[in-house]
């Protein structure tokens, strides 16, 4: 078997040298960063909105980038397209780091991500030119291509920021989608995207762990860490489901990243609804609902797992039981829109009985008259009141 470029199989030890070498790189950098991570100011502290205990370092993105990196390079055999999106990657996650140091505007971080997506489509060539043959015809975008590219890339990107929400849940759907590619392209099909996404894979591994304290000290994956996953898993996608001999329908790549597209766009509709900006952040998405339903993280974590997996096993199926892109658009729509309603009607329902639980407290908490008399009349009059604040 030979180790060739784009359309030939490659020597799988080889594959998994790279892989090997991506782990350890990333792995001591975790270690390294983290030590200076106070130093740089890349911690992420406590907040009304991040409830999490402690000055925890934002590292975890770098050092993947970092493993990623070095896995690609000791691989050494990428076409064009890889590079470009290797070298952007570069750019994305060091706007991401500035971000998690200095709080960077949406405007500013959306024009980097549409100026990298431009960059790539400019070096390569490659960007959505078809959707697919969707009931019975070939539906070609043309001029509308390169401007669709440039949304969906940052809408994914996006779309991984906004879920990086709990422990281990932005890596964790990394791993789910990166399976379902492998899953629907094929274990012959390696190629170099999909290369590069299992060193991504590979070089997360670390992350997730240190991210779920079992690699001493925990870290988070920061702006740069759910940037960068985003933009890699989108631009594989759209290669492998545009390329001339492609493995992947357009549609297939919508049940690959299931949840995160449809979490986002339900969380940005709800906002939009009400008046907000779409990118303001707020408690939200799934993971917040399921928290606030009583679930324990690790039990969020596992069951957000369990749905993405599920969107790409109903694609696998449909796949196996239909030919018709068309059908499959369609399923994922309603499932998509069965999500968002769903999530959209939890999340008024926690607000409203919220709303209702915050009118009644003040009310428990209005102090009863003193009586002047005895020390120990007074005593048992402020007991009320110390509960009510409590």
């Amino acid at each position: 078997m030979q180790h060739l470029r784009e359309g030939h199989a490659v020597q799988e030890p080889r594959i998994l040298v790279d892989c090997l070498l991506a782990t350890c790189t990333s792995t001591i950098a975790i270690v390294v960063l983290r030590r200076y991570a106070i130093l740089f100011g890349l911690v992420d502290h406590p907040s009304k909105r991040k409830q999490h205990v402690g000055h925890v370092p934002l590292v975890g993105g770098l050092a993947i980038f970092m493993g990623v990196t070095v896995g690609a390079a000791c691989y050494g055999q990428f076409h064009w397209f890889e590079k470009s999106i290797i070298s952007t990657a570069f750019l994305l996650t060091l706007i991401g780091a500035l971000d998690d140091r200095f709080d960077l505007s949406v405007r500013g971080r959306l024009f980097v991500q549409a100026i990298a997506v431009i960059a790539v489509i400019a070096v390569s060539g490659v960007y959505i030119h078809t959707l697919g043959n969707l009931f019975g015809h070939e539906i070609n975008l043309e001029w509308l291509g390169p401007p669709l590219t440039i949304l969906a890339i940052i809408g994914l990107v996006n779309a991984f920021n906004m879920m990086d929400g709990i422990d281990g849940l932005a890596g964790s759907l990394e791993l789910v989608s990166i399976a379902a590619i492998a899953l629907y392209s094929g274990a012959d099909n390696l190629r170099g995207s999909l290369i590069l996404l299992i060193l991504l894979g590979t070089a997360s591994v670390p992350y997730l762990m240190a991210n779920l304290g079992m690699l001493g000290n925990k870290i988070f994956l920061g702006d740069a860490g759910s940037m960068l996953i985003g933009y890699l898993l989108a631009w594989t996608l759209i290669h492998m489901s545009q390329a001339p001999q492609a493995h992947l329908s357009p549609v297939d790549v919508l049940w690959c990243v299931g949840l995160p597209v449809s979490d986002t766009l339900a969380v940005m509709c709800r906002r939009m609804s009400q008046g907000k900006s779409p990118f303001k952040p707020d408690r939200g998405h799934v993971h917040h609902i399921l928290l606030r339903a009583g679930l324990s993280h690790r039990a969020t974590l596992l069951s957000l797992i369990a749905i993405a997996a599920s969107f790409a096993c109903v694609g696998a199926a449909l796949r196996h039981l239909t030919a018709s892109s068309g059908l499959h658009l369609a399923a994922f729509i309603v499932i998509m829109f069965a999500y968002g309603l769903t999530a959209t009607i939890a999340w008024f329902r926690q607000e409203a009985a919220q709303k209702k639980q915050a009118d009644v407290i003040p009310l428990k908490s209005i102090p009863r008259p003193l009586p002047s008399t005895a020390s120990g009349s007074l005593n048992s009059a402020r007991s009320p009141m110390v509960a009510g604040r409590q």
